[in-house]
């Protein structure tokens, strides 16, 4: 039996760090089984070069990253999403486009390393703390048969996720 692929998107308000991150994290932990996208309601307009940094460390192909509005994936031949998962808090109460589809969403909030100040170091042991918060979220993900991923079942394997990760 062949497992089934599966779409994700996701967001945050600027996508530039936490949403960017998590899409590079899905892009290697997942593939293929997954394909990893990231938006934001109110993007910044560039990628934090930390986060460009430790997507390319991972593996991931950095030309893909730039941050975009969600509108883009909310049109007409835009990528059908099978799951939305937001990583920071504005982005979970803000009124998200109507998704074709009806894919299954989930909050998984972590810190954004974006708003630490201090030195390069600081501010790098930042991203790294996101980083990790982010894979333990998404090794979760990778790891869920696709039983637990059928539509009626999504949303709540999803935030199952979140609790998990909480709790360690």
């Amino acid at each position: 039996m062949t497992e089934r692929n599966y779409n994700v998107l996701f967001l945050c308000t600027g996508n530039s760090a936490r949403s960017i991150l998590a899409e590079a994290l899905l892009g290697v932990m997942g593939a293929p089984r997954f394909r990893s996208f990231s938006a934001g309601s109110h993007p910044a307009g560039r990628v934090q070069p930390l986060a460009v940094e430790l997507a390319a460390e991972i593996g991931y192909e950095t030309a893909r990253l730039r941050s975009k509005s969600w509108d883009e994936f909310a049109v007409v031949g835009a990528p059908s999403m099978d799951i939305i998962l937001t990583v920071c808090d504005n982005a979970a109460g803000e009124s998200c486009p109507v998704w074709p589809g009806r894919p299954a969403t989930a909050h998984w909030g972590v810190p954004d390393p974006a708003m630490v100040t201090g030195d390069q170091a600081e501010r790098r042991a930042a991203f790294r703390a996101t980083l990790h918060a982010i894979r333990k979220h998404v090794e979760q993900l990778v790891a869920l048969p696709d039983e637990r991923l059928e539509p009626r079942l999504a949303s709540a394997s999803l935030a199952a996720i979140a609790a998990i990760v909480a709790s360690q």
